[in-house]
């Protein structure tokens, strides 16, 4: 016991000596996991919290001109805008600030568009009705014009063109059903009976979104939730340049030669690092759990919600430290240098988060990538916090991850061993 005592302060002192490269392992991740959750803070918050900047041309000056206007002015999807510069905006000048950049996307409602969509739907009624015997002139279409910004994304124009459909149906739908109640009313008067307001009762579908999870309080995916444990785990796993600077300077000093000549196994020696760099990502992990918890607020965004899973978590790191110590010995002994083991771990690890959904989503990649995803210990961890920040899982929900990344550290310890005794052999 007092080797492996003696042998961890060693480890110790040799790591506080390096301030540079023990600064890095906790200034990075939080300069990660800041300026990468500001950068995606929006894509986690639907387009309307902020508004798509929209100026609104209505020549209309009717009821569906109007009833677009005013759909468009109450929905949070868009920033709605009427005038330019103080003035009422025209074709000619919406065009023009929409390739300027002022607007992502301008929407032109043409004259007499009402009269046109009452005229082709009261037709359409009187001869559903046998009023008419056919529409008796052809009625010209109606042309919405939407000047786009070519940098806006094609998903934001989707998503306003499918609010304006949703906007011109609801007006068609309320001149049929105005056009049938006047035509059914001609041919059964009653005047007491019928309804100022009957459009406005059919009206009972409405629509709530909820996000399904076993949490008591409802859970809205943001940012910080996404990127904190993401960019923490990334964070923790950058611990391997570390230990690989740890172990090339030991056998470059000599030190690893000396050790070899003491009475002490190398299994002490690798278990003495383990111990100290383990330590080192639990700190580094809750050092990362408060900056969300109360540096993000300060910013403008919103906290980490820990969900009351404060053991869960605080295990689940631990385990994701075991697994970025474990392949930080494994890269250490399997390089012959240096700079081979900055390059092969800093390479690594870098794939490994882009296949584990730090970088992208895991369930945004093809099938293929999916299923490769799913050997990557970062994307384990990632997965047990989504269990436990959005789901509402518990200990026992998330021990499959810790299990997985437990294992993980065990077969790289294993291997880091069987490549130590392979090479003094040789």
């Amino acid at each position: 016991m007092k080797k492996f005592i003696a042998a961890a302060k060693k480890e110790t002192i040799i790591l506080l000596r390096d301030k540079i490269g023990l600064s890095i392992l906790f200034i990075m991740p939080i300069v990660l996991i800041v300026v990468m959750t500001l950068i995606q803070d929006s894509a986690f918050h639907t387009i309307s919290e902020k508004g798509v900047p929209l100026i609104f041309v209505n020549e209309d000056q009717d009821d569906l001109g109007n009833s677009i206007h005013d759909g468009l002015k109450s929905s949070s999807l868009c920033q709605l805008s009427d005038s330019i510069d103080g003035k009422i905006a025209t074709k000619q000048s919406a065009r023009k600030a929409v390739s300027e950049g002022k607007f992502l996307i301008g929407i032109v409602i043409p004259k007499n568009a009402t009269s046109k969509v009452k005229k082709s739907v009261s037709d359409l009624v009187g001869q559903t009705m046998g009023m008419t015997d056919e529409i008796q002139a052809k009625v010209d279409s109606v042309e919405i014009i939407m000047f786009v910004d070519p940098v806006a994304k094609n998903s934001i124009v989707t998503t306003v063109m499918s609010s304006l459909h949703e906007f011109i149906s609801g007006v068609k739908t309320k001149i049929m059903f105005e056009a049938f109640s006047e035509q059914i009313a001609e041919i059964i008067p009653d005047e007491q009976q019928k309804p100022s307001n009957a459009y406005e009762k059919t009206q009972i579908i409405k629509y709530k979104q909820i996000y399904a999870s076993n949490l008591v309080d409802e859970v809205v995916p943001n940012a910080v939730q996404h990127n904190v444990p993401a960019w923490t785990i990334f964070g923790m796993f950058f611990i391997v340049i570390s230990v690989v600077s740890n172990i090339m300077k030991e056998k470059k000093e000599g030190s690893a030669f000396r050790l070899h000549t003491m009475p002490t196994s190398y299994f002490l020696q690798m278990g003495s690092k383990v111990l100290v760099f383990v330590s080192i990502c639990v700190i580094q992990f809750i050092a990362m759990m408060l900056v969300g918890i109360y540096l993000m607020p300060l910013i403008g965004l919103d906290a980490l919600d820990l969900s009351d899973s404060y053991g869960s978590v605080l295990i689940l790191g631990t385990a994701t430290g075991f697994a970025a110590t474990g392949f930080g010995i494994f890269v250490g002994t399997l390089a012959q240098s240096e700079q081979q083991g900055a390059i092969l771990g800093s390479l690594s690890v870098l794939l490994l988060s882009a296949l584990g959904g730090i970088w992208v989503p895991a369930y945004v990649m093809p099938d293929t990538m999916r299923q490769i995803s799913e050997f990557s210990p970062m994307n384990w961890s990632l997965d047990g916090f989504y269990l436990l920040f959005f789901r509402g899982a518990g200990l026992i929900d998330i021990l499959p991850a810790i299990l997985k990344l437990l294992l993980f550290f065990g077969f790289c310890f294993v291997m880091s061993l069987w490549l130590h005794n392979k090479k003094r052999k040789i």
